[in-house]
């Protein structure tokens, strides 16, 4: 046993391990005095003598918990968690917390140049000494995790971040990492908080201890940084949970998040500004991320932004088009998104592989678009020709969108001649489609569509009764429905038809139907109910109006307005007579 007395106090150790040099000694020796009898060297007046007899004292104290500290590293390291666990709680943390954190914030306060006499500091702890107990606890922290105990590990690990915290709560000075490990163990419980949080399944904890690690300036290192704000990015995009900002860390402005998506999004626009000045390194889990985030909440114009600014090297041009054609579309810039299409199929791709996906998104974009027929024929052979040799299994999207890009053709042909060859191309892609996938839904509603322009009305029928099969509550499949049926004069069954499908729509498509029911009654020569069909569908557009202008949106009240006169200007019911 070891007895220490000093100004009337008494502290009792058990006997030091046996190691070449001990912390306590190591600690002593770098005070200028060496452990080993006959070596003292008078360097000191009396003063410093006292001063390192109060640092000898402070060693000897914490000699036991320094030899806990050890031999639970060394059973950690051989695997054996419940001995290592079991020596770690011998140390008492909470008796030595003040004197950790009274360490911490004098030996780290900013560093100037001192005298020799000033280099010790009497009763402080060597920074040292506390990052072997801060070793410590993490390492049971570790134990724990493997032995299953998540919340009690997360426990351990909130020890030492609110150890450091308290002793530097404007974040850690530059260069402390320089002479101890007590900057690398706090940025290891920094990482190993959360995802403790994680594991234990209490996702709000997890998003409240990732924001704490972003909150002050920790010196992490970019790479380290960037992990951390990429883990909480993804927790709150998919972990589902509202997790709102503490009132400390509110900003009121318009740029401030006020949702989990929000708050996910901003920190992916820092890591893909990293990105572009080269801060971090590439990582395509962010560009992931930042995609499927700004696609959800419909912002595809800034998703297009940030492709366009990713590096040269990352993307090839034919994807970086395919990558910006795929925003604009969505964000409703056919236009653009073709064009971008054309270059990426283009002559200037000619000497690449061609971009299979670009050719066949630019057959779809020119199916929905008769003006685009002919180029989307163009476009869908070319699918065709690929599919044969790569991608078999799109050759029935490429005979589908040819057939439908056919059809378009054909209504805008002069020629009667060409307008027949139009329509037997469009009907045998339509039926080649139908054959190699009968459980498209779009393939065999396409065919029942152009069977019904046509005048094929049996055919269409069968086709839009088995597409009617296959989905339910489709308003386009009941509109198509009560056409045919109507233009095989039996109105009143077309009638019933479309109020089956007032039932299970609405928005739009019930306005569109409450015209064609107005339009079935006068054609079976009912104007009294065509009248009243016109006021309900009228209330409606007028309801509809007050209710945007109510919420302060009247530029969309506006656009609804003009959506429904162009809708119905624009209506092509094929004549029911």
């Amino acid at each position: 046993m070891l007895c220490a007395c000093s100004s009337g106090e008494q502290f009792i150790f058990e006997e030091p391990p046996h190691s070449p040099e001990s912390l306590a000694t190591r600690d002593f020796s770098a005070s200028g005095l060496s452990s080993r009898t006959g070596e003292w060297e008078p360097k000191f007046d009396e003063t410093q003598v006292e001063e390192a007899e109060s640092i000898l004292k402070e060693a000897l104290s914490l000699n036991y918990e320094e030899a806990r500290a050890l031999l639970g590293r060394l059973e950690y390291q051989r695997g054996n968690f419940d001995a290592a666990l079991q020596v770690f709680q011998g140390i008492d943390i909470k008796g030595l917390a003040p004197r950790m954190i009274k360490a911490i914030a004098e030996r780290t306060k900013q560093r100037k140049p001192r005298s020799k006499a000033d280099i010790m500091v009497p009763n402080v702890m060597s920074l040292r000494s506390v990052s072997l107990l801060l070793e410590a606890i993490l390492l049971k922290a570790r134990s724990l995790e493997e032995l299953g105990q998540c919340i009690e590990a997360a426990k351990e690990c909130r020890i030492i971040l609110d150890t450091v915290e308290s002793a530097l709560p404007n974040g850690m000075p530059e260069g402390i990492g320089e002479d101890c490990k007590l900057q690398e163990m706090f940025h290891k419980a920094l990482e190993l908080f959360p995802s403790l949080w994680i594991k234990a399944g209490f996702l709000d904890e997890a998003v409240t201890a990732y924001r704490r690690a972003l909150v002050k300036p920790w010196n992490l290192e970019p790479r380290r940084l960037a992990a951390v704000q990429k883990d909480l990015a993804m927790i709150l995009l998919y972990g589902g949970v509202e997790v709102s900002l503490p009132s400390q860390l509110l900003v009121w402005s318009k740029t401030s998040p006020k949702s989990s998506v929000e708050e996910a999004i901003l920190m992916l626009l820092i890591l893909m500004s990293k990105v572009a000045i080269r801060e971090i390194d590439w990582d395509a889990e962010i560009m992931d991320h930042l995609t499927f985030a700004l696609s959800v909440t419909g912002m595809f114009e800034l998703l297009a932004d940030h492709v366009e600014q990713i590096l040269p090297v990352i993307y090839s041009r034919a994807e970086r088009w395919y990558f910006l054609a795929l925003c604009y579309s969505a964000a409703g810039h056919d236009e653009v998104a073709l064009n971008l299409l054309r270059k990426a199929c283009g002559s200037s791709e000619a000497n690449h592989r061609p971009h299979f996906p670009s050719f066949l998104f630019g057959a779809k974009l020119c199916s929905l678009d008769p003006h685009h027929a002919h180029e989307g024929i163009n476009f869908s052979r070319e699918v065709i020709d690929l599919a044969k040799h790569q991608n078999e299994h799109f050759l029935s999207q490429g005979h589908k969108f040819l057939g439908i890009c056919y059809g378009a053709a054909a209504r805008i042909s002069v020629l009667d001649s060409e307008r027949s060859i139009f329509q037997r191309e469009s009907l045998d892609s339509l039926n080649y489609a139908a054959v190699s996938e009968n459980d498209d839904l779009e393939v065999i509603f396409s065919l029942g569509l152009e069977n019904a322009i046509q005048r094929n009305l049996d055919a269409a029928y069968n086709n839009i009764m088995m597409s009617s099969d296959m989905t339910v509550g489709s308003s386009r499949g009941w509109q198509l429905l009560a056409l045919i049926v109507s233009a095989q004069q039996r109105f009143k069954d077309a009638e019933t038809i479309v109020d089956c499908a007032l039932d299970e729509s609405g928005g739009m498509d019930q306005l569109e139907l409450l015209r064609l029911k107005a339009v079935l009654q006068i054609a079976q020569r009912q104007p009294k109910q065509a009248i009243e069909t016109y006021k309900i569908l009228l209330a409606l557009i007028q309801a509809k109006k007050e209710l945007l202008i109510q919420d302060n949106n009247i530029d969309q009240g506006q656009t609804f307005s003009h959506e429904v006169c162009s809708t119905f200007k624009g209506s092509n019911i094929p004549c029911i007579d």
